[in-house]
């Protein structure tokens, strides 16, 4: 198994990285989804955020509202470092088990790990490949409030809560710069698949 980290600040393009990763044959294992998972009514991790930070983060049928969480935790480094090392680890335990599940079904298997904190949480060296998408904060910001809706001061704090560019862009083994068009992103990941699999399979022989 060859295991690739794929991260980048908000709104810098992953998904369109991943998508086209995945349809070079990789295995993506999106860290969001796992983040979404942990936290379905009835598990530990949503019991412990509603424990920490009150029934007011809850809808009433019992499910995270994320927007009444969001607003706690953003504009408080503390509270989001309290909500971080509930759900961090349970993300972490689930990717694990993501990844060994998928290099069993395929020991060649090239495997991405979409994980947009790659970076904060100091991981870099467990993958064999690091990538990093990367666009202006000015781009970031256009993109968080025409295509999410969010407000420009609530765009603002999303990207402020992340490292710089200039430190996720030194863990990266290759930096897709995504600030033109989608073709010329993914003409850039077309580019770089052959010297991936060029690196999984060095790694299989050595």
């Amino acid at each position: 198994m060859y295991l690739i980290g794929l991260t980048g600040g908000i709104a810098s393009g992953k998904s369109t990285v991943a998508r086209r990763l995945y349809q070079h044959g990789a295995v993506v294992i999106d860290a969001d989804e796992l983040a979404r998972k942990v936290v379905q009514p009835g598990t530990p991790v949503l019991a412990k955020i509603a424990e920490e930070f009150g029934e007011g983060v809850l809808h009433a049928d019992g499910s995270l509202d994320r927007g009444a969480l969001a607003a706690v935790v953003f504009h408080d480094p503390e509270a989001l470092a309290r909500l971080n090392a509930i759900t961090h680890p349970a993300v972490r335990e689930l990717a694990l088990r993501c990844i060994a599940e998928a290099g069993a079904a395929d020991p060649d298997a090239i495997v991405v790990y979409d994980v947009p904190l790659l970076a904060e949480g100091g991981t870099a060296d467990s993958f064999d490949f690091v990538i990093v998408t990367d666009a202006p904060r000015k781009t970031q910001l256009a993109r968080l409030v025409d295509e999410r809706g969010l407000d420009p001061v609530q765009a603002a704090a999303r990207i402020d809560a992340q490292i710089d560019r200039e430190s996720r862009n030194a863990l990266a083994d290759a930096v897709i710069d995504t600030d033109g068009r989608m073709a010329a992103t993914m003409s850039q990941v077309d580019a770089l698949w052959p010297t991936i699999v060029a690196a999984r399979d060095a790694k299989r022989s050595a």
